[in-house]
């Protein structure tokens, strides 16, 4: 079926009333948001305005206080149970995702996973993480020196359209782990997944004034969050990653950034062909290419570049493409109008400049409004627009090269440095090429799987992708202030009483140079 069920209009009227406005209650418009595979009106959300962020914001300062005066320990509980929740309604929350964006199933519940699995890492490492930590003193066995770790405040988050369950949930958890309250932006047109989000978060114990979910335009809603808020997490593109980074300074206040992608994937003459086609499907088209870290570039060395395109032509021209809530298809909808465009734009420019269309290149409009077949390309030129910018749709271009080394220079040589994939003859060998990459994040044997899903590392971007990482211990810590507490004892900076103050500033210079040889230093 390409409709939700009935149930699903019922939730989505249940979750409008989240947003707590007490700012010009009579005067807001609402938006319409769209079913994406029918394009049939869903829901109407009321809109939100600068003061009502300011008002939220308030809120979440004066709750944050007490949430901050509570242990790491019992924070996390409500990570746990959030958790539980989450488990429990997967169901409910994938079709909520689904019918905000039009993915498919299994992109769906790529999200309710990413928010399980985060939730259950920061509720165990959180503790740890923000636990007080004894570090070397300037003076051994005069100086105690601890290092604490105080909550920024009140975080701000303006999450994405293309993931808008697990990147507006996930990077607020680890903020509310932390010790902070969170304000969040949804994406005008996907704004009940966060809203979803927030409810499991009030069932799990989380009082609500720390997770506040305020709909509307970027221009309105976005600004007032920038203007009033202590940190901001943001994904998105890079040029409004630029944006945002220039307010925040300007401001002085803390920034990260998860931005765009040109994302590569290498694979060498030793390279299982087989497995390579069949991850390729996920690597280059899950949620319909619309994702940050999927691959958009294939560099093959040419001794297997036939081999590697019949089979990847072959496998495409397999995948199961169309609208519904149940698991099946392999590629969903894009999500807009604007998108569509975008990536019809591309294939055509390409085309016009001397690309060959090896499979796909056509929207299915018999499908749906947004549909468009998953697209490989051959012989884009350099002055085509999508051999160099992100396209954000389900479109991949292959290129053959002579050896590994051309391949990790022209991965290498594009602004972004979001992620990357490598498939060689063995671990090892793919592992030494990972290491060459400037990338934030390097899949051996998977596109894009494995690096997000390991979420005790750092997941983020170099160059114009990003600033800051999410996920790992970074993900957490930079949610905080850190703060080193140095006592120091017996004696004090200016020297003992029995020594002369001359003699005491003789003796520092060579008994600082002597601590070297201690263990630590």
């Amino acid at each position: 079926m390409s409709r939700p069920a009935p149930h699903v209009y019922d939730r989505l009227r249940d979750l409008v009333a989240i947003p707590d406005f007490r700012a010009d209650p009579e005067s807001r418009k609402a938006g319409v948001v769209h079913e994406v595979f029918t394009g049939e009106p869903l829901a109407e959300i009321p809109e939100g305005t600068a003061d009502d962020v300011v008002a939220a914001v308030e809120r979440a300062r004066a709750a944050q206080v007490a949430w901050a005066e509570r242990s790491p320990k019992e924070r996390v509980k409500v990570l746990e149970r959030f958790a539980t929740e989450v488990m429990r309604h997967r169901e409910e929350l994938m079709d909520i995702v689904q019918a905000e964006t039009g993915k498919n199933r299994a992109s769906a519940q790529e999200e309710v996973l990413d928010c399980l699995i985060t939730a259950r890492h920061y509720a165990s490492a959180a503790p740890g993480l923000l636990k007080p930590k004894r570090v070397p003193g300037m003076l051994p066995g005069l100086t105690k020196a601890v290092v604490r770790h105080h909550p920024k405040g009140v975080v701000g988050v303006i999450a994405p359209w293309n993931y808008p369950l697990n990147l507006a949930v996930t990077d607020a958890i680890a903020a509310l782990a932390a010790g902070n309250a969170v304000v969040i932006k949804p994406a005008s047109i996907t704004p009940f997944c966060a809203l979803a989000g927030a409810e499991m978060l009030y069932r799990a114990g989380l009082p609500r004034d720390l997770f506040q979910v305020v709909p509307g335009s970027g221009r309105v809603v976005g600004t007032a969050i920038v203007e009033n808020v202590d940190y901001l997490m943001f994904t998105g593109s890079s040029e409004t990653g630029r944006t945002l980074g220039r307010q925040c300074g300007e401001r002085l206040i803390g920034f990260s950034a998860e931005l765009g992608g040109k994302n590569a994937m290498i694979v060498t003459a030793g390279a299982d062909l087989d497995t390579v086609a069949e991850v390729a499907t996920r690597a280059f088209f899950s949620n319909s290419g619309q994702l940050c870290i999927s691959m958009e570039r294939v560099y093959v060395e040419r001794s297997v570049e036939q081999q590697l395109i019949e089979k990847l032509t072959a496998r495409i021209r397999a995948m199961s493409l169309g609208p519904g809530y149940e698991f099946g298809a392999e590629m969903g909808s894009l999500i807009s109008r604007d998108q569509l465009e975008t990536v019809t734009a591309h294939v055509e420019d390409a085309v016009a400049k001397g690309a060959r269309i090896l499979t796909g290149g056509r929207p299915r409009p018999d499908l749906g409004p947004l549909f468009y077949e998953p697209t490989l390309l051959a012989d884009v030129p350099e002055d085509a627009t999508c051999f160099g910018e992100e396209t954000f749709g389900p479109v991949v271009s292959i290129y053959p090269v002579d050896s590994v080394d051309e391949a990790v220079e022209k991965a290498n040589d594009t602004p972004y440095g979001l992620n990357a994939s490598v498939f060689a003859g063995s671990d090892s060998e793919g592992e030494a090429i990972a290491a060459r990459l400037r990338t934030g994040t390097v899949n051996v044997g998977e596109g894009y799987v494995a690096g997000w899903g390991s979420v005790a590392g750092p997941m983020g971007g170099m160059g114009i992708s990003g600033v800051g990482r999410r996920h790992g211990d970074e993900g957490l810590l930079k949610y905080t202030e850190a703060q080193t507490v140095a006592t120091q004892r017996l004696v004090h900076m200016g020297g003992p009483d029995f020594l002369a103050g001359r003699r005491w500033q003789e003796l520092l210079a060579p008994a600082t140079d002597a601590m070297r040889f201690l263990p630590g230093r």
